[in-house]
């Protein structure tokens, strides 16, 4: 399939509104959010099958090891298209990855870190289709501006396998302030941003996380995205693996 075309489509919130109206059930809810088929974005070589069944990301499991950074707590939320409207999906799974703040990815032997598994993780969605990590904030590697990969694998309707993947971005303006705290300044100031990033150029304005928001005085920060899926889209439900480490990016 091709990894980095936009699937699915966009119901803006007037046709949210409009398809619970037809349901009757505008008024019942104190907020309607869009309901956003995010695209598709390619896997990448750094993705690596962990079944780690784990909320908090940020140590590798067999050491304790934990990784240095600012923490970020990321809330997703995950839906399936019904028609005109968004239903939760509940009992996905959803991995996340992403590199550290000196720009290395866990368990790569072109990265030296075979073996260990800190960021990465994955949750199975709750009967709301939320799922909740703990983590740091990313660091960069040279070519990319800073994002953390997606996967997120289901079964359609008629049983199925569905399997959507895709990376998160981070505005510019953030990542600046922080990558200039320890301990991301010592790896300098990414050279690549969105604005510059080849991936991001695709349709990365759809996979923009909100500005993360403070949570304590602690250099600590929250995050929440939603995404929803058309289950009915069999270029999207295709297999998006690659070879762990194949080539150097993204």
């Amino acid at each position: 399939m091709g990894h980095d075309d936009p699937v699915g489509r966009v119901l803006g919130r007037r046709q949210v509104l409009l398809g619970l109206a037809a349901l009757g059930v505008v008024g019942c809810s104190p907020a309607v959010v869009d309901c956003v088929v995010r695209p598709e974005q390619m896997e990448g070589p750094y993705f690596v099958d962990e079944k780690l069944d784990r909320s908090d990301i940020r140590a590798d499991p067999d050491t304790g090891v934990q990784a240095v950074g600012t923490r970020l707590q990321l809330g997703l939320t995950v839906s399936r298209v019904d028609g005109d409207r968004c239903v939760p999906l509940p009992g996905a799974v959803v991995d996340i990855w992403h590199c550290d703040a000196a720009g290395n990815y866990s368990d790569i032997a072109s990265e030296g870190t075979t073996g260990r598994k800190e960021l990465r993780g994955l949750q199975v969605s709750d009967p709301d289709g939320a799922v909740t990590f703990t983590t740091v904030l990313p660091g960069w590697y040279e070519g990319r501006t800073v994002h953390i990969h997606l996967k997120i694998r289901t079964t359609t309707p008629d049983g199925k396998p569905y399997e959507f993947t895709s990376q998160l971005y981070l505005p510019d303006e953030f990542t600046a302030q922080y990558l200039a705290t320890g301990p991301y300044s010592s790896h300098g100031p990414a050279d690549t941003t969105n604005k510059t990033d080849q991936l991001y150029a695709l349709n990365g304005d759809q996979l923009l996380l909100p500005t993360p928001t403070r949570v304590d005085s602690a250099p600590a920060y929250r995050a929440a995205f939603s995404v929803a899926m058309d289950l009915a889209n069999a270029k999207t439900a295709a297999d998006d693996a690659m070879a762990p480490g194949a080539f150097p990016t993204p």
